[in-house]
């Protein structure tokens, strides 16, 4: 395993807690995130999410836990330091009477290197908008300016907090495209969602959180295997399978009857071994073919429910 320095890392959060009054908000959330990938925290509403980056980024101070994020602790809220980060908050800004250029133009001049105002707000699929004021626009469109506000100073580190609620399925992959653009450029970017297809599209690596604590980090095999296997293998009317799979290759589940069939499927970390095993019990049996044989990998939504439910039945 590679042992991971400061230089690596772009932000560390070792025992981050938040209260509220007697309420956890953050109550236990061990992350890192490594220089230039894009790393998305996923979890329900109120799972502490929002809390947990706002405090990343110097704006709502931490209870307990050590925090780096760009070599620096946010509480001392550097200018400097804030000048490398890109944050898009989840709630759409209020930009006044003025039109989508001249907004951009605005906190651009902020910045000392800025991207060019014509590129990004084509980036960000708002070109025909330029001269339009931002009162007209939907809020699907709001919240792409909202994106271009937050990226405009070509930040090391980019957080992204819901970038894509409300908008429509083409503007969710112009946001996307936007995450990859700054992924080319070595930035590193942090995304909350609620969309599991997005994080599965555009992170590196993950992490679940639940009533305020981090359930597991990695990526999305990782995040699999974590939440019980990383291979699930399915068949059916194959007797006695329970007998040729010892519980150190796999978890044998009956899954019930599907058209008309009895429906076996084993969880594994060892999938070449077990299906060794079906096709010698099978030909064994006289069977030339295992029905309905499948192989597959738990997708994100499989691993989230999963993670979510076993913590939802400790409460």
């Amino acid at each position: 395993m590679t042992t991971l320095t400061e230089d690596d890392l772009h932000i560390s959060v070792s025992g981050l807690r938040k209260m509220y009054g007697d309420f956890p908000a953050v109550e236990s959330v061990d992350m890192q995130v490594r220089k230039g990938e894009v790393f998305a925290l996923l979890g329900p509403n109120g799972a502490g999410k929002t809390t947990t980056v706002e405090i990343l980024v110097g704006v709502r101070d931490r209870t307990a836990g050590e925090v780096s994020v760009l070599g620096q602790d946010p509480r001392a809220d550097r200018r400097a330091w804030r000048n490398r980060l890109g944050v898009v908050p989840q709630n759409t800004g209020d930009y006044m009477d003025l039109t989508v250029g001249e907004v951009v133009d605005h906190f651009a001049s902020f910045y000392s290197d800025p991207i060019p105002s014509a590129e990004l707000i084509s980036m960000v699929g708002l070109t025909s908008k330029t001269k339009s004021k931002t009162t007209s626009l939907s809020g699907g469109q709001k919240r792409r300016l909202d994106v271009a506000v937050g990226v405009v100073g070509r930040p090391e580190l980019v957080f992204l907090d819901e970038p894509t609620t409300g908008l429509d399925p083409e503007a969710r992959r112009e946001a996307w495209d936007l995450v990859n653009y700054f992924r080319e450029l070595g930035a590193t970017t942090v995304l909350t969602t609620h969309y599991l297809d997005e994080a599965e599209a555009l992170a590196d690596r993950a992490g679940i959180i639940a009533a305020g604590k981090m359930l597991t980090v990695g990526t999305i095999e990782e995040l699999g295997r974590s939440a019980g296997a990383a291979t699930l293998i399915t068949f059916a009317d194959l007797p006695d399978v329970a007998q040729i799979i010892p519980a150190t290759l796999g978890t044998v589940e009956a899954a019930g009857r599907e058209d008309h069939r009895f429906s076996t499927s084993i969880a594994t970390d060892a999938p070449t071994e077990v299906l060794s095993r079906l096709i010698e019990h099978a030909r064994s049996l006289g069977m030339a073919e295992i029905p309905g044989l499948s192989v597959s990998r738990p997708t994100l939504e499989d691993t989230y429910l999963r993670l979510i439910q076993r913590e939802d039945a400790k409460r």
